[in-house]
């Protein structure tokens, strides 16, 4: 009896992964704005959706690292649902404290820029398999806003 069920649970569990998942890529991370106690980033994040019904987004883990540490972190609940069988465009904005920025002043330098790891984690929740998190990670390079940013 135990046979078959395993036999039955990878049955199960190679046409699970044969069928198509949603894809995710971070597209961009720019300078939203300027508070007064924190700079606040966007990352623009397309997540391709193949199936064809709307599938909601349970929530956004995020962890923003720079100079081997994390400077800023959090989860956006429920930032809507991937169209179906479309593109969709999810805006996670990262907020950084100033006295963070501080510390990283050696990283800055002449360049007036940070060097950045940007860790997500999207969950979804897929029909019929549950929830399914799309890790992604991309590196790169954001400018600190000038005087000029911080009063337009």
């Amino acid at each position: 009896m135990s046979q078959l069920l395993n036999k039955a649970k990878n049955f199960v569990s190679e046409k699970i992964n044969d069928v198509a998942k949603p894809e995710a890529s971070v597209t961009d991370v720019d300078f939203k704005r300027v508070s007064k106690d924190s700079i606040e980033y966007l990352a623009k994040v397309s997540v391709h959706n193949p199936y064809s019904t709307p599938i909601p987004i349970c929530e956004v883990k995020y962890s923003f690292q720079s100079a081997s540490r994390e400077i800023a972190s959090g989860t956006i609940p429920d930032p809507g649902s991937l169209k179906a069988k479309n593109t969709t465009m999810v805006d996670v904005p990262v907020k950084v404290p100033y006295s963070i920025l501080v510390s990283l002043a050696k990283d800055i330098g002449a360049d007036w820029d940070i060097d950045y790891q940007l860790d997500l984690g999207l969950i979804i929740d897929v029909p019929a398999i549950g929830n399914l998190t799309i890790p992604l990670s991309h590196k790169g390079e954001v400018k600190l806003p000038t005087l000029s940013n911080m009063f337009a």
